[in-house]
């Protein structure tokens, strides 16, 4: 049987890493396949030749529109990233009957419902493996292997570059902006990070994760984003004197109230599997009510692990070719006419533990004014840590854990605080989770 054409647009590190391991592993994907899978085609405006192999087979362009114009080619894989001219040179190989196999997470997450309507409406496929961990097969997990679930949360470490930051500050008892300039000098950070370290990149994977866990659309705007910016070293140091550990997580969690959607620091017990997960490693938890909770660890960026995930999809997608499109695994894991309206929680009416740290005079009277505040606005303290000050400091770092409370409450309380004479500056606020099965 004839090999399955396909169009690739973009041969960076990711585009690279794919047509390697489709030329490495050609026969290997064959046989899984059932017919050969070969790139044709591939726009590109700048590439490095010499870390390609197998690119003398392939006719190069540096115009996108050509290849997904190409009549010839069956599967367009999508891999130059943003949100213009991707979501453009999608449509149109859409609109041309063809396939789509993409790791553009923004992509998805901003456009993919109108993205799989237009899919659905034409009789193909977008698969978006890749576009959430890398190498690791998560949305396959929840959409197919956990499908007689009902999922009721998931929380992941789901940006590498955040997890070597906050894995060197506690490691190495750096500061945040030292690692993350040796991120970048690393190349695990870009020279403009804020998409890593202010949560974006997370959020976007989130909305992804929690359309597919719980059969929603895509909301990427309802979905609550903090970055990493403002934690320091004495706050990992403190947390790890507690027993706890900060990992920057995507929480996605069904209640009764609506679907919760948040990216955050977060204090995790260190004997969770998950605490452990350090450097550019990426893991998602995920709980069901059938299955408990389940591990999804690896590799959450690179040039062959994502391409691992690229692969994959375009290896599923061959399968199907012949497949009537109503019978096909569903984009979102839910039928299209079976997604729900469930509203999204805003973070004031998010229920969790808190980490706070705050500045106090040395003086008499104060924890009894911070804990009257604290019990006013429906607040149990857990925990209470008073770290000795410096000789001659009249300042002292104050730290406590609380028990669970609506966000609103924290909210007040913070605001009431941070009003004392005898509080200097902001209170640091870290929420907890135990993530328990």
């Amino acid at each position: 049987m004839e090999a399955v054409k396909v169009g690739l647009l973009g041969l960076g590190t990711v585009g690279g890493g794919t047509v390697n391991v489709l030329t490495r592993n050609a026969a290997e994907i064959a046989r899984r396949a059932g017919r050969g899978i070969r790139i044709t085609q591939a726009a590109a405006r700048e590439y490095n030749a010499e870390a390609i192999s197998g690119l003398e087979q392939i006719e190069v362009t540096d115009d996108a529109f050509a290849v997904v114009n190409n009549p010839e080619i069956e599967i367009v894989i999508e891999l130059i990233g943003g949100y213009s001219p991707a979501r453009e040179l999608v449509l149109q190989a859409i609109e041309n009957g063809k396939h789509v196999v993409t790791a553009n997470k923004a992509l998805i997450a901003m456009h993919g419902n109108e993205i799989f309507a237009a899919a659905q409406a034409k009789g193909v496929t977008v698969a978006f493996e890749a576009a959430v961990a890398g190498g690791i097969p998560i949305i396959k997990a929840i959409r197919e292997g956990l499908a007689a679930n009902r999922i009721e949360w998931l929380a992941g470490i789901i940006n590498g570059t955040g997890n070597f930051i906050l894995s060197e500050m506690r490691d190495k008892g750096r500061d945040f902006e030292d690692v993350l300039a040796e991120a970048q000098a690393l190349g695990y950070a870009e020279a403009d990070p804020t998409f890593d370290v202010e949560g974006i990149d997370a959020a976007h994977k989130l909305t992804i994760l929690s359309s597919i866990a719980f059969g929603i659309p895509l909301q990427f705007d309802k979905t609550y984003t903090e970055g990493i910016t403002r934690i320091e070293r004495q706050d990992v140091a403190f947390a790890g004197e507690l027993g706890y550990r900060i990992k920057h997580l995507g929480i996605a969690r069904k209640t009764d109230k609506g679907i919760e959607m948040r990216v955050h620091p977060t204090l995790i017990p260190e004997r969770r599997l998950i605490a452990n997960v350090d450097g550019v490693m990426n893991a998602v938890l995920v709980k069901g009510d059938a299955v408990g909770p389940t591990l999804y660890y690896g590799a959450g960026a690179g040039a062959e692990p994502t391409a691992s995930a690229v692969v994959a999809d375009v290896v599923d997608v061959v399968r199907a070719l012949t497949t009537d499109p109503e019978n096909r695994v569903p984009h979102l894991a839910f039928q299209p006419n079976k997604l729900s309206d469930l509203p999204i929680l805003g973070m004031a009416d998010v229920e969790t533990s808190y980490y706070l740290r705050m500045q106090v005079a040395d003086k008499l009277g104060v924890m009894a004014e911070i804990t009257r505040i604290l019990a006013d606005c429906g607040i149990s303290i857990e925990a209470i840590k008073q770290k000795e000050p410096a000789e001659g400091d009249p300042q002292v770092s104050l730290i406590m854990l609380t028990h669970e409370v609506l966000e609103r409450r924290m909210n007040e309380a913070i605001a009431r605080i941070e009003a004392l004479p005898s509080v200097t500056g902001p209170v640091m606020r870290i929420r907890m989770e135990t993530l328990e099965g």
